[in-house]
This record gives structure tokens, sequence and C-alpha cells, in this order.
């Protein structure tokens, strides 16, 4: 398998227990870390090592074409909205009942499934008992308490955090000046491909320098907060104006091609829903980045002679909140707000 894997970086124990169990597989396994780990290539490639009819080494066209997603015995089940949903489970069910194509098996991918709490009991024996031609492949950033059971059922496969200097070091490798290297790498919460998004844009030194100074800007009133949050947000709108950028212009030639071809709304609901994802996705992304900037201002407090001991493992714990209750999709300006009014003025 020379060439699997080759893009899933930092990860060798992973990598190591995928290799081993794409030999002898069980019906499901669970890829489970924070975003940007490299969860999403990992399962590609452990689907084409179960796909391959050689035992997956890379290069065949097998491989070729599950790596490129294009293979009909390998399907990747996304959310269509904010949250895994009944009609998602009945869907996942379907699917994964249906014989394989090509192959002497499928492979299911399911993203985002630390979203799918509200569904568990409708998807828990679909999960623990497939067809035998099928696998689950399930990413999760993290098991919540209602999902327990079905982690249970799987094979757990961890995926952490890359160290700064490893981030770094790639981009490096890759042409990245060393200080925007270095700069991309503090920003990316140890994930590479959010570093490689940062270190090509040229507004986020200024975004991470707005977020580092809210703490001196705070006054303890609700008028102070207002106006940060305010500030955050619009700096949030300028980070995805280019994603919307590139979105219209796909729209566009979606379009395009529908009018050549006389098929109207060709593929025009998936695309939608992909903008939307990548979207949220994106701002998600965006406030985590600004949030760890945040809590390293009060990490450095603690880490000094200041005196502001107590308020900086508050402030640090408000953070560890508001970062928990992103998962659930809030309302980010409330939550900005409330963030501000609790971690108060830097002393």
């Amino acid at each position: 398998m020379a060439e699997l894997f080759a893009d899933v970086v930092g990860q060798d124990r992973a990598v190591a227990e995928l290799r081993a169990a794409a030999s002898k597989p069980v019906h499901a396994y669970l890829l489970v870390g924070p975003p940007g780990t490299g969860k999403r290539a990992a399962a590609r490639s452990f689907a084409a090592a179960l796909l391959c009819p050689a035992g997956g080494d890379g290069t065949c066209e097998t491989c070729r074409r599950v790596l490129a997603g294009l293979h009909p015995d390998l399907i990747v089940k996304e959310r269509q909205g904010a949250r895994i949903t009944v009609d998602d489970a009945r869907e996942i069910t379907r699917v994964s009942s249906r014989s394989p194509v090509e192959a002497h098996r499928k492979v299911v991918v399911l993203a985002d499934f630390h979203l799918a709490a509200d569904v568990a009991p409708a998807l828990l024996k679909t999960i623990e008992e497939p067809p035998p031609t099928t696998i689950f492949v399930i990413l999760a950033e993290l098991v919540p308490a209602e999902l327990v059971t079905i982690a249970s059922r799987c094979v757990t496969v961890e995926f952490g955090p890359l160290a700064p200097e490893r981030v770094a070091g790639v981009l490096e490798a890759e042409g990245v000046e060393p200080s925007v290297a270095a700069e991309a790498a503090a920003g990316s919460g140890g994930r590479l491909d959010r570093a490689r998004l940062l270190a090509s844009d040229p507004g986020f030194a200024a975004r991470r320098a707005a977020w580092a100074a809210v703490p001196d800007r705070l006054d303890g009133t609700g008028t102070a907060a207002a106006a940060l949050v305010d500030e955050l947000q619009a700096a949030l709108d300028a980070a995805v104006e280019p994603l919307r950028a590139r979105h219209a212009a796909e729209r566009e030639a979606l379009d395009e091609r529908a009018r050549v071809s006389g098929e109207r709304g060709l593929g025009r609901k998936e695309l939608d829903d992909r903008h939307k994802r990548e979207e949220r996705r994106l701002r998600t992304d965006e406030l985590r980045s600004g949030l760890g900037t945040l809590a390293g201002v009060y990490r450095d407090q603690l880490a000094g002679p200041s005196g502001r001991d107590v308020a900086g493992v508050a402030a640090l714990a408000a953070i560890r909140d508001i970062n928990e209750a992103l998962i659930r999709n809030p309302n980010e300006v409330l939550q900005l707000q409330a963030l501000l009014l609790k971690i108060g003025p830097s002393a």
C-alpha cells in the first residue's frame, strides 16, 4: 500500500491500525478526532484498501477510482442540514442494505457522526448488524453520551491534533515562508488543512491580532462587548467572502451547463447543500481559531507574575464552554456576547 495514506500526516498510529485492519476487517470502524486531522483522507485510503482486489497497493484502477470518489461501492453520506436527521438515517439504512455493484463488499462512510445523537436509536441496529458485504467507516469529532452505545459496536481509531512544529514543518516543505508557516501553524489548532488555508490568507494576521486584543478592549460594559462582537462578526464575514465568491462561480458554471443541456435544476440542490456545509464549516473553523488565539492570551497571563490567576482560569473555562457549544451550531452573536461579558476586562 505504498501510495495509500500518503496524504495523512502525523497520524502514524491510526494509519498502522487501519492498514492492519484492511486484511481482515470487521463491520464498523469509528475514526474520531478533531476536524482537519486527516480522518477523511484516511477513510478514502482505507476504503481503497478494502475494495481493491489486490489488497490495496494504491496504484491500480480500483484504488484510483476510490481515492477520486468515483467507485460505485464507496458511498459517502453527508448530512443535509445542521444535524443528521431521521430522513438521513433512513437513507443510511437503505444504502447499507444494497448489494455491492462491482466489488465483493461496499464501504459506507458516514461524515459528522457526532451530530447524529438525535437519531442514534434508529441507526443502532443498522450499524451493529449490517449485511456481511457492508463495512461502515464512521467519522466523528467526538462521541457524545447518546452515541456511546453505537461507538461500542465499532473499532475506534483515534486521530489527534498535530503539534504546531509538525504543521509548520509541512508548510515550509511546501514552500511557505518560515514566519508565515509558524503563524499559520499557531492558529491552526493542530489542523494541517486549516494551516494551509491560513498560510494563503492575507487577512489572517489581522484577524488574529483583533482576537488577541479583545481582553484589553473590554471594560466590563455590555456596550463594549457588543461593539467587539460586531467587529469579530464582520471579520468572520470577510473571511468567508472568498468562499462565497467561489460558490457563486460554481453556481454560474452549473447554470450554464444546465442551459446548454436543457436539464433544469441539474445538480443544483446537491451543490447548494454542499455550499451550506462548507460555509458553516469555515465559519466554525474561523471562530475556533479566534477563540484559540484568545485562550492563548489568558494562558500567557497564567504563566506570568501578574496575579490574574483566578480571572485567567475562569476565562479559559468560558472559552472551553463556547468551543463545546459550537458542536451544536448555536447562535454565534449570542454566544460571543455572553462570552465577552463573562471573561470581563483585562486587569
